[in-house]
C-alpha cells in the first residue's frame, strides 16, 4: 500500500517508447511499398504492366552502397527511380481497378502517401505495418531520433513507484501532457496529488486546479520545497529500469492502442519488481534475526560443562 502521504508529491517527465521497427530509409520504404502493392494486386486478380521486381530490388541495394560511401547524389539519383516505379504501379492498378476496396485500397492508400511525402513533410510515414510512429528527437547524442511513441511517467517523489503511465500520441509538447498524466494519477490513486515535480520542458503551462507544478532550477524557494525539489531527479533511474528490465526499450504491440496498453504493462511491472524486491530484503533480514535468536540461545548451553567432567 502507498501512503496517502507519499501521493500528495509525484514527480512527472516523458520518455520514447520505440517501436520495433527497423530503421526507416527512403531506399528501403518506397521498395517495399512497391512490393506489397504488387503482391495485393496479384492477389486481386489485376494483370500488370510491369512489376519491377528485378531493377526495384537492385535500386535498392545500390543505393545503400552509395549512401555508405557518402556518394549522395547517385543514392538520391536511384530513390528517384524507385520513386518513379511506385508511382508507375500506383498508376497502373488504378487503371486496371474499376472499384478497389479491402486490402488493395489499404495498400494504395499506405503508397500514395508515401509516394507523395518529402523531406520537410509533416505527418511523415516511417514503417509500413506501423504508420502511427512518429520521429521524436530527445537530445541524446547516442540517440538523436528515436521512432514509436512519447510515453508520460509518474512515480511518487518517495518511493518511485509508478502510479501512472499513459502514452501520448502525436508528439505533443511535454507541458502539454502534464493535464492528462496528473489526471490519471487521481483516477488510478483516487488521491490527487498536491504537488508535482517537473522538468523545464513544462515551463509556461498552467497546472491544474489545486496542483502545484515545481520545476527544476526554479529560485527563490523555501528550504522545504527546495529539499523536495531535490527528489525530481528520482524518475530518471525508473525510467531507465523500465528500459532496460521492462521491455520499454522496444513495443512490439501493433497500433496505437498497443503503444497504451505497452506503456500501462510496463509501469505494472516496474512496480511488481519493487515489491518483490522489498519483500526478499525483509525475508533475508527475518532469517537473520532468526540466526542470531538461534545462535544467541545455543551459545550457553554449549559454554556449560556437564557433570562428567566435573
Amino acid at each position: 500500500m502507498i501512503k496517502r502521504r507519499s501521493l500528495d508529491a509525484v514527480v512527472s517527465d516523458t520518455t520514447v517508447q520505440p517501436k520495433a521497427i527497423a530503421q526507416p530509409t527512403d531506399s528501403r520504404l518506397l521498395n517495399r511499398a512497391r512490393e506489397q502493392l504488387v503482391d495485393a494486386a496479384q492477389d486481386a486478380g489485376i494483370a500488370l504492366r510491369q512489376s519491377y521486381a528485378r531493377v526495384g530490388k537492385a535500386a535498392e541495394h545500390q543505393a545503400g552502397r552509395y549512401a555508405h560511401s557518402k556518394q549522395y547524389r547517385r543514392m538520391q539519383r536511384e530513390i528517384r527511380k524507385l520513386r518513379t516505379w511506385l508511382g508507375r504501379v500506383i498508376r497502373d492498378v488504378q487503371r486496371k481497378c474499376s472499384e478497389i476496396t479491402g486490402a488493395l485500397k489499404h495498400k494504395i492508400e499506405i503508397a500514395q502517401r508515401l509516394y507523395a511525402q518529402k523531406c520537410d513533410s509533416k505527418n511523415k510515414l516511417y514503417a509500413l505495418h506501423a504508420p502511427e510512429v512518429e520521429c521524436i528527437a530527445k537530445g541524446k547524442a547516442r540517440t538523436p531520433y528515436e521512432f514509436g511513441a512519447k510515453v508520460s511517467v509518474a512515480v511518487t517523489a518517495n518511493e518511485g513507484l509508478v502510479v501512472g503511465m499513459r502514452s501520448t500520441p502525436g508528439n505533443p509538447y511535454d507541458g502539454h501532457a502534464a493535464d492528462s498524466q496528473l489526471e490519471q494519477v487521481s483516477i488510478l490513486t483516487g488521491h490527487t496529488p498536491k504537488i508535482a515535480l517537473v522538468d523545464r520542458g513544462h515551463r509556461g503551462v498552467e497546472p491544474p486546479a489545486g496542483i502545484r507544478l515545481l520545476i527544476s532550477h526554479t529560485r527563490r524557494l523555501p528550504k522545504v520545497l527546495k529539499r523536495l525539489l531535490r527528489r525530481r531527479q528520482v524518475v530518471e533511474p525508473m525510467i531507465g529500469h523500465m528500459k532496460a528490465d521492462a521491455l520499454l526499450s522496444k513495443n512490439w504491440l501493433k497500433g496505437a492502442d498497443g503503444d497504451a496498453l505497452h506503456a500501462i504493462l510496463c509501469g505494472a511491472g516496474h512496480n511488481l519488481r519493487m515489491i518483490l524486491r522489498y519483500l526478499r530484503v525483509l525475508c533475508l533480514a527475518g532469517f537473520a534475526w532468526i540466526a542470531l535468536v538461534i545462535g544467541a540461545v545455543l551459545v550457553p548451553i554449549r559454554s556449560t560443562p556437564s557433570p562428567a567432567a566435573c
